[in-house]
């Protein structure tokens, strides 16, 4: 199966400040409020939500394209991806423009102080399903720049290419209509539990609501799992503990290749959600969103010290199995 995905491109930087930034926040001078913060690290991560999901979608042996833009800083993580089994050709990059790049401060409990530069995430719209050489079997409309979230939208209804709706922190940005559009024109709807609550309050659409019976309907409720609607029945997708936790960053979007991986090869939604699950988890165990990795035969393993494949991942091993979990 060919995915396509479109959504941000971006660089994190992570800086640690090992104080609190309370101590240092004066409620009657909010109006003239001038601070700078010494921090004693920094890192920076490949990220943005299309890669992220790229990323443990090619290491379950997927081959994803990404359909977005990116800055005159993004050659070095393009032939990274590319490595990695990430199809960048149709990224399109903007001359004298940075990539998106999100700066954050985490003081020592946690904290967060942070700013978002969008840079050629702004020139989404730019890129086009109708310019891809071979019209894919599927596409994921992840957050992006809103006008290219709402054209990428539309072109998949028009170019009848079937879509996983994952809007996300774009939601606060969207008009009732606009989300009801993209909902009730998807294959797959995937947000987390807080995401879904959003969308009742804006549209009053459950995720059980009739008007999405012949939709799949994936809710993330991170350590509780996730809930999978699908042909009329609900599979409850259990965690897979972590070892240990590093960073929450992206595993949201590993669990969406995870569960693309098994969708692609035409597994049931118990199984596919678990490999999501699984997939979230190597993620919290890593700093950053791209920096966890394992071979099949690792991630085959420890699947089936939590749960029973009845032997269909060997499929991911180089031997096609299209057995049915039930």
């Amino acid at each position: 199966m060919r995915i396509v995905i479109t959504g941000s491109i971006a660089f994190d930087y992570i800086m640690s400040f090992p104080g609190q930034f309370r101590d240092h926040i004066l409620l009657d001078k909010l109006n003239s409020l001038s601070l700078s913060f010494l921090v004693e690290s920094m890192t920076r991560h490949r990220g943005g939500v299309a890669p992220n999901i790229g990323y443990t979608l090619a290491l379950l042996g997927g081959h994803p394209a990404l359909l977005a833009t990116a800055g005159q800083d993004f050659e070095e993580y393009r032939a990274w991806l590319e490595t990695q089994g990430v199809d960048t050709g149709p990224v399109k990059v903007i001359p004298d423009i940075f990539t998106a790049s999100f700066f954050a401060g985490k003081d020592r409990v946690n904290g967060q102080i942070a700013l978002f530069y969008p840079g050629a995430m702004a020139f989404a719209a730019s890129v086009s399903f109708h310019d891809l050489p071979a019209r894919p079997d599927f596409a994921v409309i992840s957050p992006d720049d809103p006008a290219a979230m709402a054209k990428h939208l539309r072109e998949c209804l028009d170019l009848g290419i079937p879509y996983a709706y994952d809007v996300s922190w774009q939601l606060a940005r969207l008009a009732p209509d606009e989300i009801m559009e993209g909902v009730l024109g998807c294959r797959m709807l995937v947000v987390n539990d807080y995401e879904m609550s959003l969308i009742t309050d804006k549209t009053g659409l459950l995720e059980t609501d009739p008007r999405v019976k012949d939709k799949v309907v994936i809710v993330t409720r991170g350590e509780r799992g996730a809930t999978v609607h699908a042909d009329g029945e609900r599979y409850d997708i259990p965690p897979v503990p972590p070892r240990q936790i590093t960073d929450p960053t992206g595993a949201g979007d590993a669990f969406r290749g995870g569960l693309l991986r098994g969708m692609a090869a035409g597994w049931s939604w118990p199984l596919a959600g678990r490999m999501g699950s699984l997939a979230a988890t190597y993620c919290l165990e890593a700093l950053g969103p791209q920096n966890h990795c394992y071979t099949r035969r690792e991630f085959v393993r420890r699947y089936r010290e939590h749960f029973d494949d009845a032997g269909i991942l060997d499929g991911l091993l180089g031997q096609p199995d299209t057995r049915s979990l039930e």
